[in-house]
């Protein structure tokens, strides 16, 4: 039995005992085990029945070969002088990073393709999980390294993720607080000729914060999919937040479509998040003509503005709540510490980038909200769309080579559960 049926013919709560006996079977597997990435991105912490001992012991991210694996995206085999050789392999599912699975396997069964022949077998669990976690609590409970506030809850059940990776681009977000909550709306949408982002600001702590981004991500997607461009989106979402909070709460949000043939993109800026573009050595933010907070006044107007993106862009959103922008629309020592710390995450890969740019700025910019989002979109361009190009483009991450592999088509699910 191949391992997708095995995990596919398996309930939600036993796939990795699913997936032992198959690799048992398969390959001598004497043990598998599943380290997910908890809500902070701090630790990997080990899939196991609530009843059961935890054999592996939690690993903090960056640490060991488990961390390692899952800040490289490559897999990496561990010994083999002994009887035993230990493999690990990113669990990654269109970019994003669920955790990394250990399979322990005899010396004398491993060969020099063993982690090649593997990474399918990470890849395929991956898809599993994102399907069950429908069905169990179990692998919610297990990227808990402490509870989760309502708040928390409801914004990590309407969230899509943390990342979603295609052919033309790679985009990577990373918010903070992740066990509580500030309010962040972040929403993509991806078809065969289309990127779809939403990003907004922090609407504060606690519940009734969670409520207004929940409306407001609705009532987009609702306007997203019944056909509406961006000006439409915004126009019902603005209406749906005046109608329930009638002006006292609002939401600043950023709505852009990027063609991904050309990088032409459409552009909604009511009262947004700042956007900061890296194209070769400069770093600049884009001054984008603000409008009004959604559901900030009744049957406010939008309008679109243009920007193109070219491959080798980095766009990085920066999203917290401020208050009210100074005249000019600038905070002058806010942009300088969010320069500072894009400069100094010029090296760094785009999945690890919005973390540090948060760590970054809490570093240097005192009276810093607590919620604060970015979000780092980096363009490749329709350049890179075909089989051929991913390829090009895979810079030897696991993910790339299966997708030119095995033809999977990223993205397909978009961003909406």
């Amino acid at each position: 039995m191949t391992v997708e049926r095995a995990l596919r013919g398996a309930p939600p709560h036993r796939l990795l005992d699913s997936l032992r006996v198959n690799l048992a079977q398969q390959v001598a597997a004497l043990s598998a085990d599943l380290l997910l990435v908890d809500y902070g991105l701090t630790t990997l912490r080990p899939v196991e029945p609530v009843q059961a001992p935890a054999v592996v012991q939690d690993v903090a991210v960056g640490s060991g070969p488990a961390g390692r694996v899952l800040a490289t995206q490559q897999p990496y085999l561990f010994g083999g002088d002994g009887p035993t050789a230990t493999a690990y392999l990113p669990v990654t599912v269109r970019g994003e990073r669920y955790g990394v699975l250990v399979v322990v396997l005899p010396s004398d069964r491993v060969t020099p393709t063993t982690t090649a022949d593997l990474v399918p077998v990470a890849e395929t669990l991956g898809h599993a999980l994102r399907v069950a976690d429908r069905h169990t609590d179990l692998y919610h409970r297990t990227r808990g390294a402490r509870p989760l506030t309502v708040a928390a809850e409801m914004q990590w059940g309407t969230l899509p993720g943390r990342a979603c990776t295609a052919a033309e681009f790679d985009l990577h977000a990373y918010w903070e607080p992740s066990y509580s909550s500030g309010g962040h709306v972040l929403d993509w949408s991806v078809t065969e000729d289309r990127l779809q982002l939403v990003v907004a600001n922090g609407t504060g702590p606690g519940t009734p914060s969670a409520l207004v981004s929940t409306l407001a991500l609705n009532a987009i997607r609702n306007a997203r999919r019944a056909g509406l461009d961006l000006v439409g989106q915004a126009s019902l979402t603005d209406q749906a937040l005046y109608g329930q909070h009638r002006g006292e709460r609002s939401l600043s949000a950023l709505l852009l479509g990027f063609a991904l043939a050309t990088g032409e993109a459409e552009v909604v800026d009511a009262g947004s998040p700042t956007v900061w573009r890296r194209r070769g050595a400069a770093i600049e933010r884009l001054d984008l003509e603000r409008q009004l907070p959604l559901g900030m006044f009744e049957d406010t107007v939008y309008a679109t503005q243009r920007l193109r993106v070219l491959p080798g862009d980095r766009l990085l959103f920066v999203a917290c709540d401020r208050g009210e922008p100074p005249p000019g629309g600038g905070d002058g020592a806010l942009d300088d510490s969010v320069g500072r710390a894009i400069e100094r995450t010029r090296q760094l890969s785009g999945a690890d980038t919005p973390q540090a740019v948060v760590r970054a700025l809490r570093e240097t910019h005192r009276g810093l909200p607590d919620d604060i989002l970015v979000l780092c979109l980096d363009w490749r361009g329709a350049a890179f769309s075909g089989a051929e190009g991913m390829e090009r483009v895979k810079g030897g991450r696991a993910e790339y080579e299966v997708c030119a592999k095995h033809g999977t088509k990223p993205c397909e699910e978009g961003g909406s559960r």
